[in-house]
């Protein structure tokens, strides 16, 4: 579930950096990667903006016919399926030709010293419903005329982004939903085998995103179909989001994991109350430490735990804590997007939640790497951290202790076992952690251990990047020392263990926010 990556910059996608990190993205693992964009359909010049991209695919000639153009919208999808990813095809925003308001200025918020304004329209309902239902048609019919119908089958259809916050969505709830009838029905009509979903909420936990959410699954149940007049609508997949909320408390930045583990918890509790759809997949469209990548850290004190190794302890124990709240509540978890992508030709380590600056990848990349190295099934571990999935959601990690815990996987002859040593202080002055991991159920023959890690000194370009001097435009020559130390590095060479009776026991110190990947093979 954790190999899903989402962004607003859609234009991001075939420029030089973002070709770059997706390729590595794709490299991850053999789990095949899925990826959500913003703007797919928004009017505009295909340049891009922090929070802004567009793809010009709708206009209408002088008579008002419609003009489809697929150049921009092509580009970035051959991009994913070259690299073996499938599109999360997100179907938004208004083109201004469509829109009931065209020309309107969206209401950016300040994210640069300035206050971007985009004329598009965007955030609107239709003028026509059946022009924009054509306009999906034809999308999704183009999709399979370029692709094929096996691969178009494949990906995942859904409809807008958080439709409950006015600045994404001018309509009220009923048009929304309006709109989900007539973007499902033309999906289904190009291709009846399509999966298209909805309704990307924001945080069920909250007012407006839970009332939503409810209102839309009650819908596609019992609702008269705006469409076809009879009861329900097609839904193949369940989303919305949930965000934690960091603050700056005496210039030092405390995490809430608690905050996001709560809306990803309450969004399970209400899609597992409706019976006939409890069994559905659920993407978690996005799932993430806050709410604003494209908000720098040098603008936005409270977000300056991006570059560090806290964002990466961060995402290894609310993706563990997620897999279980969905055992909790019973519900079959699909994905949990990571909203972080790159910033193009942004200031290095500028503090965007970004997974690489510049091409140079951040400490946060090296978890997908060690996850995308956790083969077969999970396996139980428990820890004397009194720290569980339940204490995190109730009241997150504020007290003395941190949490030090561990996911750990095992297939035919390997296990794998992550460990993190997690606090919501970013604070990393602290001493090291002294972890003593036993394993059980190992072979009665020598093992060889593989230990990775992701600390102040290894996996770690922004460590690098500042004992170099913060250059702002490194040479050639230090450009390749800060590819290098992006990568996921081993704590010393892998060495043979003898397990006693199946049984090791590996002792070691884990820093504050550190990570550690143990690798067992036989």
């Amino acid at each position: 579930m954790w190999e899903f990556f989402g962004y607003d910059e859609a234009n991001y996608t075939y420029m030089k950096d973002g070709k770059k990190l997706l390729t590595e993205i794709a490299a991850l693992s053999p789990v095949t990667v899925s990826v959500r964009a913003h703007n797919m359909l928004t009017s505009g010049d295909g340049n891009p903006g922090l929070k802004w991209s567009s793809t010009n695919a709708y206009t209408e000639d002088s008579s008002g016919k419609p003009v489809y153009d697929w150049k921009i919208v092509d580009s970035i999808f051959d991009t994913y399926i070259r690299r073996g990813m499938k599109p999360i095809a997100e179907i938004g925003f208004m083109p201004e030709a469509l829109s009931v308001n065209p020309g309107s200025v969206s209401e950016e918020t300040p994210l640069d010293k300035t206050k971007p304004k985009h004329y598009s329209g965007w955030p609107y309902p239709p003028r026509s419903y059946d022009k924009w239902a054509e306009l999906v048609f034809q999308w999704v019919k183009h999709s399979v005329q370029r692709y094929g119908k096996t691969e178009v089958e494949s990906w995942y259809w859904e409809v807008w982004n958080e439709p409950d916050l006015t600045f994404y969505w001018k309509g009220n709830p009923d048009e929304y939903i309006k709109l989900y009838d007539y973007t499902a029905d033309a999906v289904k009509r190009a291709l009846p085998t399509a999966k298209i979903g909805g309704p990307e909420t924001t945080s069920p936990d909250g007012k407006s995103g839970g009332e939503l959410l409810k209102k839309f699954l009650i819908h596609i149940v019992s609702g008269k179909n705006y469409v076809t007049g009879k009861t329900g609508a097609p839904l193949d997949f369940i989303t919305f989001h949930a965000k934690g909320a960091p603050k700056l408390i005496d210039g030092i930045v405390w995490m809430n994991m608690g905050n996001q583990l709560r809306s990803i918890d309450k969004g399970f509790e209400i899609v597992s109350s409706i019976p006939s759809l409890k069994n559905l997949p659920i993407i978690i469209g996005e799932s993430d430490p806050e709410g604003c990548a494209a908000c720098s850290g040098d603008l936005h004190p409270e977000y300056a735990y991006r570059n560090s190794t806290m964002y990466a302890s961060y995402t290894a124990a609310v993706m563990t804590r997620t897999y279980d709240l969905a055992k909790k509540r019973g519900v079959n978890l699909a994905g949990a997007v990571t909203w972080a992508f790159e910033f193009e030709d942004q200031p290095y380590f500028r503090g965007f939640r970004d997974l690489a600056t510049n091409g140079i990848d951040k400490p946060v990349l090296n978890v997908f790497r060690m996850l995308g190295m956790m083969g077969g099934n999970r396996v139980t571990t428990t820890s004397t951290s009194r720290q569980n999935y339940m204490t995190i959601r109730d009241s997150s990690v504020r007290g003395e202790e941190p949490d030090v815990n561990a996911l750990a996987t095992k297939s035919t002859n390997t296990a794998n076992i992550m460990v993190w040593n997690y606090h919501d202080k970013n604070d990393i002055n602290v001493p090291s952690t002294p972890v003593s991991l036993v394993v059980k159920g190992l072979p009665q023959q020598s093992v060889l251990l593989t230990q990775y890690i992701v600390d102040q000194t290894h996996s770690n370009a922004y460590t690098a990047w500042k004992n170099m001097g913060s250059p702002k435009e490194p040479t050639a020559d230090e450009y390749k020392i800060l590819e290098a130390a992006g990568q996921l590095q081993e704590i010393s060479s892998p060495k043979y263990i003898t397990p006693i009776k199946g049984e090791a026991k590996i002792n070691f110190d884990l820093e504050r926010q550190g990570i550690t990947l143990l690798k067992i093979t036989w």
